[in-house]
């Protein structure tokens, strides 16, 4: 019997979560799929390997709560009602109504009011020297997603504040500090939703929410629901926009000359999700490995988009690259159900920015977050040139 491929990585190292990137593709190059004894769970690197491990059935989000249970009630009573970690035929009941209600045209009508509200944010800004993440790509998300849902802007700070305690949540080992903010942030989260489900259930508006309260969901899948579009909504767009911006104007590009095939790049080239996790419902092979059942495989989405056997030149950033079968938004019924959305905002956002701010520059080096599975940038200090 051949010997399972392994390996080492620090996936928590400074040094790795400064710049994944050359470590990825080393690990790569000598395997596709790797036992990564630190976090016991298999990994996978190449473009086929991910793409297989997004698309097999066999392989399923399988939500198991937090321990203690009981501590992390509020973090896993949201997780356990979320579509994202369900599998059929439960993942397709609770993403069913959410898709129907993207049907309607939410998105595309929002696409005007992405304009202004970009529009006003950069008014706001002074040219001399501003955070670009701070000041325009973190805000905006949060207040399209927010309009979106129904959601009062009023809470857009608390909602960037609760959006930023969950996720951090899903990175490697997350310390007593982080579960604690994460379990109080979901409980602020959810208290404020079901209050506003309640309010749609007896007086709906033009909105996400009220579609979402009419359905046959429960509340609790109502709230998680909403929740998980919030979170999503927020974070995959700002770090795109962050991660990208940053690489491109090192590079001294400008993705808002031609934003559609840009926003595709950026996706492609700093991957906001780095790694998404399934667990084997039976034994399964991938890349030649059997992923025996219980046990968990990851891909490795950032890996994967760098894979030079599919992506030409593929650690330089070609804002006009075509094809570009990159799996940022995943793949399989997981796909990323706000992927129109976040299309939509991020080249809207990025032509309005270009327009305004042609000759933007870095000032000063862009903070990072200083994770790793969410990937992005903190800050991103610019100067309009």
């Amino acid at each position: 019997m051949p010997s399972v491929p392994t390996t080492s990585l620090d996936l928590g190292s400074a040094a790795f979560v400064a710049d994944p990137y050359p470590s990825l593709a080393h690990e790569r190059e000598r395997h596709a799929v790797a036992w990564h004894e630190p976090s016991g769970m298999y990994l996978a690197f190449s473009h086929a390997a991910v793409g297989a491990v997004l698309r097999e059935r066999r392989l399923g989000r399988i939500w198991r709560d937090r321990e203690p249970t009981a501590a992390l009630e509020p973090f896993n009573l949201l997780h356990r009602n979320q579509m994202m970690e369900n599998e059929p035929p439960d993942h397709a009941r609770l993403r069913r109504p959410v898709a129907r209600a993207f049907n309607r045209g939410h998105v595309e009508r929002l696409r005007p009011r992405v304009r202004a509200l970009a529009s006003g944010l950069l008014e706001q800004v002074d040219p001399a020297g501003f955070d670009l993440v701070g000041d325009y790509a973190e805000p905006l998300p949060v207040l399209v997603i927010a309009e979106l849902l129904g959601v009062p802007t009023s809470h857009a700070d608390d909602l960037r504040d609760w959006s930023q305690a969950i996720v951090r949540m899903y990175e490697v080992s997350p310390s007593d500090s982080v579960q604690a903010a994460a379990v109080a942030a979901a409980a602020d989260f959810a208290g404020l939703v079901r209050e506003l489900v309640a309010e749609r259930r007896t007086a709906p508006r033009d909105d996400l929410m009220s579609d979402l309260a009419a359905t046959e969901l429960s509340d609790d899948e109502v709230v998680a629901a909403v929740v998980l579009l919030l979170n999503a909504g927020h974070e995959a767009s700002v770090n795109v926009f962050g991660n990208g911006m940053v690489a491109a104007l090192r590079r001294g590009l400008r993705p808002g000359q031609d934003p559609e095939p840009s926003v595709e790049e950026m996706l492609r080239f700093d991957s906001a999700l780095q790694l998404f996790e399934r667990t084997a419902t039976e034994d399964v092979e991938v890349a030649g490995v059997v992923v025996e059942e219980g046990q968990k495989i990851a891909a490795l989405l950032g890996s994967a988009n760098r894979d030079a056997s599919v992506f030409d030149r593929a650690d330089e950033m070609l804002l006009d690259r075509d094809p570009n079968p990159h799996v940022a938004f995943g793949a399989g019924v997981h796909f990323c159900l706000g992927a129109p959305l976040a299309r939509m905002e991020l080249a809207e956002s990025l032509a309005l920015l270009d327009a305004t701010y042609p000759g933007l520059t870095l000032r000063g080096e862009p903070e990072s977050r200083g994770t790793f599975v969410l990937r992005g940038v903190r800050s991103v200090p610019v100067a309009a040139g």
